[in-house]
């Protein structure tokens, strides 16, 4: 995948990047894998804003990922199209199995057309194939990773991204992966994982350029406390753009403090016993 630049024409264009989708094989998605979702625009059933800063976006199709894949074991598959999905960053691709049945999977990093896919204990370790933990060897990276075995893959799915295995433990049938934020973490052997790096790593290089582009996204602009009325947030009132009028601590939409230092994460979490290393600060 490659990145484009535009021509300064007007000062929005001037910093602008995107994609050239010269990795795409396919303008239209299959039919039978799309499915049409409403927009509540951060709207509850009472028509109240339960979320903020959410707007209509561009119309768009679900496309219905498969991420599980256990249940297609040892049925050869080729990869027909490499298409983009708007709800996500990565590329997906659409696999056409032996048996007949077509499937959306996330794309991988050098993916071609007419390439082999299978899964399962007998597919070869290369990029693409779906195997459990216990089945992949250490130093092996990987992507679309299950939480508990047998769900779906819940971990490691966005542009570019990969964990990496770093050892097993055969007694406790636990395997330790690396994950992307640097952390180490231990999962059931039993779980499944894609072998490989995941598709569109120059997503992070893609600059947006002007607010109807993030409104094309369904963003709206992100107003500051201080800059509303004192009705709509407890930064607000004065003129103009003032101080926040607070002589304790900033504070959230809702009336929280959210000053440096406050931890909002619970420390007794029921998946802390997983960590093995915390994660690298950046």
């Amino acid at each position: 995948m490659a990145i484009k630049k535009y021509k300064p024409y007007t000062p929005s264009r001037r910093f602008m990047i995107g994609y050239d989708f010269s990795d795409l094989t396919a303008k239209s998605p299959e039919k039978s894998l799309t499915k049409s979702v409403g927009r509540t625009g951060g709207r509850n059933n009472q028509g109240r804003v339960t979320t903020r800063w959410m707007w209509g976006w561009h119309k768009r199709l679900l496309r219905l990922v498969d991420f599980q894949g256990y249940d297609k074991c040892d049925i050869p598959g080729k990869v027909a199209t490499v298409e983009y999905d708007p709800y996500r960053t990565a590329r997906i691709a659409l696999i056409n199995f032996v048996d007949g049945e077509k499937r959306y999977v996330l794309a991988w990093k050098n993916i071609t057309v007419g390439e082999e896919v299978m899964n399962g204990v007998n597919s070869p370790i290369k990029a693409g194939n779906r195997k459990q933990l216990k089945d992949i060897p250490e130093g092996m990276n990987i992507f679309n990773l299950e939480v508990t075995p047998f769900s779906k893959g819940k971990l490691i799915k966005s542009a570019g991204s990969y964990a990496s295995l770093v050892g097993r433990d055969e007694q406790q049938k636990v395997v330790f992966v690396k994950m992307p934020s640097g952390e180490v973490r231990k999962f059931n052997e039993d779980c499944w994982a894609t072998i490989g790096e995941l598709s569109n790593d120059q997503h992070q290089n893609v600059v947006i350029g002007k607010a109807g582009r993030q409104r094309w996204l369904g963003r709206k602009p992100r107003v500051l406390g201080k800059n509303m009325n004192p009705v709509d947030h407890p930064h607000g009132g004065w003129e103009g753009h003032s101080p926040i009028g607070s002589k304790r601590w900033p504070k959230s939409f809702a009336g929280k403090n959210v000053s440096a230092g406050i931890k909002t994460r619970r420390g007794k979490k029921w998946s802390n016993k997983f960590i093995v290393t915390k994660r690298t600060k950046n």
